[in-house]
């Protein structure tokens, strides 16, 4: 198994995941924004050029959500993914894709405003909006984890996607110090040796 990587980028998510699951891999590493991440032969694994692919006997995937899903399906048996019969199970669907639903577009327009665009092409508007639908969004997830350590209860595949994105929130200045229940629940998924590993690639 191989992982095209980018240290803080969505592919962290995946490997991870890879680590919880105690499967080995190979790690194809890039930076965000490499020179390598444009050349016709990546663009062969991900036409738009970007991180996480996986590659898993003959299989080649892309999208960290339905690499998430793939792994679970295939590896998981059971571990971090509830039965369809379990009551869970809807939920863990509702928040393993509210990571990309509701977080991660605010969040790229964070960064892509306040660090990638010249400041003259900055817009503060779109900022601003972005935090204000961030709050909410994280609001959503503080009030989910009210007596509760993880989004379903148990740890799954939905805190390896939402959770990564309530870090990333965090990381670009969202004020989550009202949130006691993200700060709580940040720390918790930051002291897993599996992310710890991850971030440490």
């Amino acid at each position: 198994m191989k992982l095209y990587f980018a240290p803080n980028s969505r592919a962290v998510r995946i490997a991870w995941l890879l680590e919880e699951l105690s499967i080995s891999y190979e790690i194809e590493k890039y930076s965000v924004g490499d020179k390598a991440l444009r050349t016709p032969e990546f663009y062969k694994l991900h036409p738009m050029g970007r991180v996480p692919v996986l590659e898993d006997n003959g299989t080649t995937i892309y999208e960290s959500g339905a690499i998430v899903e793939y792994l679970l399906a295939k590896y998981d048996n059971g571990k971090f993914r509830p039965d369809l019969n379990d009551p869970t199970f809807p939920y863990y669907l509702q928040w393993l894709h509210y990571a990309e639903g509701s977080i991660m577009g605010q969040v790229n327009t964070i960064v892509v405003e306040t660090i990638l665009l010249p400041p003259e092409r900055r817009n503060d508007v779109n900022v601003k909006r972005a935090f204000k639908l961030l709050n909410t969004a994280l609001s959503n997830v503080n009030d989910n984890l009210e007596n509760k350590d993880f989004l379903t209860g148990t740890f799954t595949g939905a805190d390896i996607m939402t959770g990564h994105a309530c870090i990333g929130a965090k990381r670009v200045g969202a004020n989550i110090s009202n949130m006691i229940n993200i700060e709580k629940y940040i720390e918790r998924l930051l002291s897993r040796p599996g992310l710890q590993k991850a971030m440490k690639i």
